[in-house]
C-alpha cells in the first residue's frame, strides 16, 4: 500500500474519532482536512459526492467519505475505510447495549435517564424542524408530508414505509419534470453500462426479496430476522441519521416492541454524544434485542454486528457501484425531482415518531419543558448536540 493511502487511513481514523455534529459538520470537516489540507479531491468532487449520497439511500456521510476512499485507492481503500469509520462508534454503541441492564438497575441511573430521555426527544424534534424548513417549501411537499403522517399513524405497518416513499417520489418526480427533460434522460442512459446497473439493483433486490422471505418464516433465527429488518431500512433510508431513527423507533418500538421506549431514547442520546456516523446507533438496537430476547453475550455481539453490517449494506453497494458513471447520472432531472418528494415523505415519518415518542411522558409536565428546553439550545444558539445531551446529564445528576 503506497504511503499516499497510508495517510489518507491515517486521517480516516482521526476523523472517526473526532467527527461529531451530523452530515451537514461532517462535509464541512471533509471539506478541511480532505481537499484543502491534503488535496486527496478536489472541492467540486467533494460536493458531487455529497450530491450523490443525498440523492441514494443510505448513511449520507459514510457514502460520501468511502466514495473519497475509492477515488484515492479503488475497492480495497474504500471498504477498509467504511471498516475504519464504522467501528469505533459502533462498538461503543454495542457494549453500551452489554452493560445497560446492569447500569438500569440503579436508581440513580434511572434519574439521569429522566432528563436525559426527554432532552433526547427535543433533539428528534429539532430534527423533524429542520428537515421541514428545507424540504416543505411547495404545496406538493407539505401535501405529501401530511399523507405520509396521517398514513403511518393508521396503518402501524413497517410495509408502508417503502410504499409510501416509492410514492413521494413518483409523484414529485412527474409533477415537477418537464417533458423535454425526459429525452435528455433517455440520451444519458444510452451512455450507462446496462449491465452494471443491472448487476447492482439484481443485488439490492436480492437481498430484499430474500429477505421478505425470511421475515415471513418462523424457522429462521432472530439474529437473521432482525439482518432483513436493517437491511430493509437501509434501503429506505433517505436523508441520513436524522430518517433512520423515527423508522427504527415505529418498527423495533411501537410495532415489534423488540425494546421498550426508554432503551430506544438512552441509546440515541448515548450516540448523539458520540463522533462518528449515525447509523452507528443500530449497534446499540440489535445487541439490546437480542439482550431482550435472552441471548448470552455472543448472541448480543451478533447482533450488533448484523445490525450494523444490515443497515450500511444497501447504501455502501449502491455507492460504489454508481460513483464510476454518476458523471452521466447527476444530470438527469427525473432523479433530482424525485429527491424532493422522498425528502417530504420522510418529513412525515419524523414528526410521526415524534408524537409516538411523546405519548409516553403522559401528564408528565416536567419532562415536556426539558424537551422544549432542548428544543429551543438546539434551535437558538450554537451549541453542539453533544453538549445539549451533556446539559441532559448534568440536569439528572443535580435534581
Amino acid at each position: 500500500m503506497t504511503q499516499r493511502r497510508l495517510l489518507f487511513l491515517r486521517d480516516v481514523l482521526v476523523y472517526a474519532f473526532t467527527t461529531f455534529g451530523g452530515p451537514q459538520a461532517h462535509v464541512a470537516i471533509l471539506l478541511r482536512e480532505f481537499v484543502e489540507k491534503r488535496g486527496y479531491i478536489t472541492e467540486e468532487e467533494l460536493m458531487e459526492l455529497n450530491a450523490l449520497s443525498q440523492v441514494l439511500p443510505g448513511p449520507s456521510s459514510t457514502q460520501t467519505l468511502v466514495g473519497i476512499a475509492w477515488k484515492v485507492g479503488g475497492l480495497k481503500l474504500a471498504i477498509i475505510t467504511f471498516l475504519i469509520w464504522i467501528l469505533p462508534s459502533a462498538t461503543v454503541m454495542c457494549l453500551a447495549a452489554i452493560f445497560y441492564k446492569a447500569f438500569a438497575t440503579s436508581g440513580r441511573v434511572d434519574e439521569v435517564l429522566r432528563f436525559l430521555q426527554p432532552t433526547a426527544v427535543g433533539i428528534v424534534a429539532y430534527a423533524a424542524f429542520s428537515f421541514g424548513q428545507k424540504f416543505l417549501k411547495t404545496q406538493v411537499s407539505k401535501m405529501l408530508a401530511v399523507g405520509s403522517l396521517v398514513a403511518t399513524l393508521i396503518l402501524q405497518n413497517p410495509y408502508a414505509f417503502p410504499l409510501l416513499i416509492l410514492l413521494g417520489g413518483i409523484i414529485s418526480s412527474a409533477l415537477e419534470t418537464q417533458p423535454k427533460e425526459d429525452e435528455l434522460r433517455v440520451k444519458l442512459f444510452s451512455n450507462v453500462n446496462p449491465k452494471k446497473v443491472g448487476y447492482f439493483l439484481g443485488i439490492l433486490l436480492f437481498f430484499a426479496a430474500l429477505g421478505a422471505i425470511i421475515n415471513r418464516t418462523s424457522p429462521f433465527s432472530l439474529p437473521v430476522r432482525l439482518f432483513e429488518n436493517f437491511y430493509r431500512n437501509g434501503i429506505l433510508i433517505f436523508g441520513g441519521g436524522q430518517v433512520l431513527v423515527p423508522l427504527m423507533y415505529t418498527e423495533f418500538v411501537e410495532l415489534k416492541h423488540y425494546l421498550s421506549n426508554s432503551e430506544f431514547l438512552s441509546g440515541y442520546a448515548l450516540q448523539q454524544a458520540l463522533p462518528g456516523p449515525t447509523f452507528s446507533f443500530t449497534s446499540f438496537v440489535g445487541a439490546i434485542t437480542l439482550s431482550n430476547k435472552g441471548y448470552s453475550l455472543g448472541g448480543q455481539i451478533i447482533g450488533g454486528v448484523v445490525a450494523v453490517i444490515g443497515i450500511n449494506l444497501p447504501g455502501l453497494i449502491l455507492i460504489l457501484f454508481i460513483v464510476p458513471f454518476w458523471e452521466d447520472l447527476k444530470k438527469i432531472t427525473r432523479i433530482k425531482n424525485s429527491l424532493s418528494g422522498i425528502n417530504a415523505v420522510a418529513v412525515g415519518f419524523m414528526v410521526t415518531a415524534l408524537i409516538l415518542l411523546v405519548k409516553p411522558f403522559g401528564t408528565n409536565w416536567l419532562a415536556y419543558a426539558v424537551m422544549a428546553g432542548a428544543f429551543s439550545l438546539m434551535c437558538f444558539t450554537k451549541l453542539k448536540t453533544p453538549i445539549v445531551i451533556l446539559i441532559g446529564v448534568v440536569l439528572g445528576l443535580i435534581f
